[in-house]
């Protein structure tokens, strides 16, 4: 197996590339000039937003790992294009140059927005409001109504191996606005790499799968694993079920977790 795989010197694909490659996979990044990649993974520079470079990076692989996105920028128009012209880019040119690979594509939960009634289901409407998902549900449509054969992963919070996330949790929940005692779906790496390795392996083909772990934390316990408390409250808690996802279907397909609770990570020194 040889797979393309975007946003490989990411916070996601820089951890993932390392266990595909050291699992036998040949791997293939496609990455800015002057970018660094690990040991054993291939090369080959471009830029989604350039579809003149995208047929090198696509010929012959058997798969693509859609990883790359923007999300952490007010520019709402530069989300916009990464997220979507880009991964329109990607699949038109996987259609004319690997029409026979599987197309994994990262997504996320914050696709489902508000107002749910219990842990989203991946057939849930989604409304969100903000800028980044709202480019994901229209990439995600564009995968959909491709001629690929296509796997979308919508992931929890991000943890683990040292990627600061959890520290982040405090400030960015803070100016958020959310409530300590919001729970919050999570999902660390190292199941990351094991979602993905299910989706490459054909199960989870034709489907959209909420990836998380099997228990979701409260933003209070993140933030005190972070080392920075947040205030109590006993006020009520509106809109109780954003951000919390029903992973049953990921679960149905073989996905299991190797890192249930973030205090597990935190036990192995994963955080």
């Amino acid at each position: 197996m040889t797979i393309l795989v975007t946003g490989g010197t990411g916070l996601v694909g820089a951890r993932l590339l390392p266990r595909l490659r050291d699992a036998g996979i040949d791997c293939r990044a496609l990455v800015r000039p002057g970018r660094e990649l690990p040991a054993g993974v291939d090369r080959v520079e471009g830029d989604l937003l350039d579809p003149t470079s995208l047929p090198a990076a696509v010929e012959g692989v058997t798969a693509v790992v859609h990883l790359a996105a923007l999300f952490r920028t007010p520019d709402e128009d530069a989300i916009r294009a990464a997220n979507i012209e880009g991964t329109r880019n990607l699949i038109a040119a996987t259609e004319a140059n690997a029409p026979e690979a599987r197309f994994v594509m990262a997504s996320t939960i914050l696709v489902y927005g508000d107002g749910a009634t219990r842990p989203s289901r991946e057939d849930d409407p989604t409304t969100p409001d903000a800028a980044y998902p709202a480019s994901k549900v229209v990439a995600e449509r564009e995968l959909r109504e491709s001629r690929l054969n296509w796997s979308i992963l919508r992931f929890g919070f991000v943890y683990g191996d040292g990627d600061g996330h959890i520290d982040s949790v405090p400030r960015i929940m803070t100016s958020w606005g959310w409530h300590p005692a919001r729970v919050l779906s999570v999902v660390h790496h190292r199941d990351i790499a094991g979602a993905v390795g299910l989706a490459l392996s054909g199960a989870a083909d034709g489907r959209t799968l909420n990836v998380a772990a099997e228990a979701p934390m409260t933003v209070y316990e993140l933030a005190a694993i972070a080392g920075e408390p947040m205030e109590p409250s006993s006020e009520p808690l509106t809109d109780p079920w954003m951000g919390h996802v029903d992973v049953s279907l990921a679960r149905s397909l073989g996905f299991r977790p190797t890192v249930p609770t973030v205090y597990d990570a935190q036990r192995e020194h994963a955080l």
